[in-house]
């Protein structure tokens, strides 16, 4: 497999960090490109074993680091720190790397895969720029918040109000994390609700780039997206016909041990989709590519990609 970065800028002055893996051998039949979105507080780096795996049957893969992650962020102190209307600028630099991907590989078709906060900017995408891509892949997500949602939203404008837009929020960020470890015992880590594998737990603690307390503003946008992408009016832009693939596991706190992901299936086929798929594993918890049985997800994963660009049928 062979590995490069590039930059995108946008239209701000932005620059966004991109990574691509690709066959080692250039003139490789590819039958699609897959763009990652990863999600919060990670890397895009953290894809390159799901990477090696997409490479092998036949896709080059591209993955960008979002705003305040990663390279994008440029260091480990600006890491969580965001300008206002982070979450659309998000999707829009996903769409600007799908023209990329476009430009580089003319009628490849694309297929995006959002993981966890990259799921919801996903299901923005899906609306807003819908005819760029082939198929969607959503892994971590969840379907409509209620009530919570909102009073999370007020509480981080008062948050703003108070501390301003960088401060780094302990009372937010427990908020949305501090109840995602009370299913498991014992618990080891703050983080054993990401994976039943512990050496990938380890990974991510130790990985200077993951685990970041955000800021207030990050969170302000980020609930405000959230009660954005699944408003009627929005919905009804995406195309029927485009094939969407959720998977979860069932102990997964983000999508309510699987509660949230059947509404969410639920909420795409009374809009009409034709093309829904549902996988919920067993005991697997948020990130189903670092789980134990990460074998059988990323196989589930190709199988369907292959069905949607070998003609083979549903998957």
């Amino acid at each position: 497999m062979h590995k490069e970065t590039f930059t995108i800028r946008d239209g701000e002055g932005q620059v966004v960090y991109v990574y691509n893996w690709q066959p080692a051998v250039s003139d490789s039949r590819l039958l699609g490109a897959v763009q990652i979105a990863h999600g919060m507080a990670e890397t895009a780096a953290r894809y390159e074993r799901f990477a090696q795996r997409l490479v092998d049957a036949g896709f080059t893969v591209y993955a960008n680091d979002h705003l305040g992650h990663g390279q994008t962020a440029g260091c480990v102190e600006k890491l969580g720190l965001f300008a206002q209307g982070c979450f659309t600028r998000m999707t829009d630099h996903m769409a600007n790397l799908t023209d990329r991907i476009a430009e580089r590989h003319p009628g490849l078709p694309v297929f995006l895969l959002g993981h966890s906060m990259g799921s919801f900017i996903a299901q923005q995408y899906m609306y807003r720029y819908p005819c760029k891509i082939e198929g969607v892949v959503l892994s971590g997500s969840n379907g409509r918040e209620g009530f919570m949602l909102k009073i999370g939203h007020a509480l981080a404008k008062l948050e703003v109000r108070r501390r301003g837009e960088d401060h780094r929020s302990l009372l937010l960020n427990g908020l949305t994390f501090g109840t995602y470890n009370r299913r498991i015992k014992p618990v080891r880590t703050p983080f054993d609700w990401l994976s039943r594998d512990e050496a990938e737990v380890d990974k991510y603690i130790a990985d200077e780039y993951c685990g970041a307390i955000f800021s207030t503003g990050f969170f302000q946008d980020f609930f405000c997206g959230l009660l954005e992408i699944h408003k009627p009016e929005h919905l009804a832009h995406i195309p029927k016909r485009l094939p969407v693939f959720i998977l979860s596991g069932d102990e997964d706190p983000v999508g309510h041990y699987g509660k949230g992901i059947r509404q969410l299936a639920c909420m795409y086929a009374k809009l009409g989709l034709e093309q829904v798929t549902v996988k919920l594993y067993p005991g697997g918890r948020h990130e189903m590519l670092n789980e134990t049985n990460r074998e059988e997800v990323m196989q589930d994963i190709i199988d369907w990609l292959h069905a949607r660009v070998l003609g083979c049928g549903e998957k």
